[in-house]
């Protein structure tokens, strides 16, 4: 390695150890603990490794100066061929993030789910608060109660799939958008129905994301409704509403 790279790459394998382990410490003194926080940072190393393979994609191959014809076709094989590696590896150590810990209940066809654990509440409240805040007025819906929701909508999923979650809900509120909007118009906050009453997941963040499973996981979303005993009223009351908004 020449000067040039040395201050490219300054950090060597016992630095970024000593980070990933300070973020450890610190995460545990925020309550996080063992695998949950182990999990995290696995998973931002997978998503560093995918951002950098598909900026890859993007830049395209640059030659060094001077260089062209044969070595060219070289130099781009080659290129290539680091960039596929480094997908693999990506995917790799995501499927290792989402692999471990303890299994908790099954899916319809008999696969099992792993239980739901306060980091995965925690990323979906990030996920969802955001996109909820485009189409209403925060609200007083309690907390607690949205956690208790967004716990059922995640049991309903893989750690693969939770992993991925917040892309899934950015997708379907972008492809949806329109009828989301006339959704918060007519009985979010602002609108002329209460926050008690069977619309009550209008007025909370979380009804972004049973309106996902709602559309991709209904029968799923049900059976983890009724194990975690949240009123059926406030899940057909948001489905009614969603049948109300058509698409345009």
């Amino acid at each position: 390695m020449n000067p040039a790279e040395e201050a490219r790459h300054p950090l060597n394998s016992a630095s970024v150890q000593n980070t990933k382990q300070t973020v450890l410490e610190l995460l545990g003194r925020a309550g996080v603990f063992g695998d949950e926080a182990a999990m995290l940072v696995a998973l931002v190393e997978a998503g560093a490794l995918t951002e950098a393979h598909g900026e890859l994609g993007k830049t395209g191959v640059e030659l060094p100066d001077g260089r062209g014809g044969e070595y060219a076709d070289g130099w781009s094989d080659g290129a290539h061929a680091a960039g596929a590696a480094l997908g693999r590896i990506a995917d790799r150590l995501l499927q290792e993030a989402t692999a471990t810990g303890p299994h908790g209940g099954t899916r319809q066809d008999g696969r099992p789910l792993p239980p739901v654990g306060f980091v995965d509440v925690e990323r979906a409240k990030v996920a969802v608060t955001p996109l909820y805040l485009v189409f209403a007025h925060a609200s007083d819906f309690d907390p607690e109660e949205s956690d208790r929701v967004l716990t059922a909508v995640l049991g309903t999923m893989s750690a693969l799939e939770r992993a991925g979650y917040a892309g899934r809900l950015d997708e379907f509120t972008r492809a949806h958008g329109e009828r989301l909007t006339r959704l918060y118009a007519d009985y979010g906050p602002g609108s002329a129905v209460g926050i008690h009453s069977r619309y009550s997941l209008a007025h909370s963040p979380s009804g972004i994301a049973v309106l996902e499973r709602l559309s991709t996981a209904p029968e799923e979303l049900r059976a983890a409704w009724d194990s975690a005993e949240l009123p059926p009223a406030w899940l057909e009351g948001l489905a009614k509403a969603w049948g109300d908004a058509p698409a345009a």
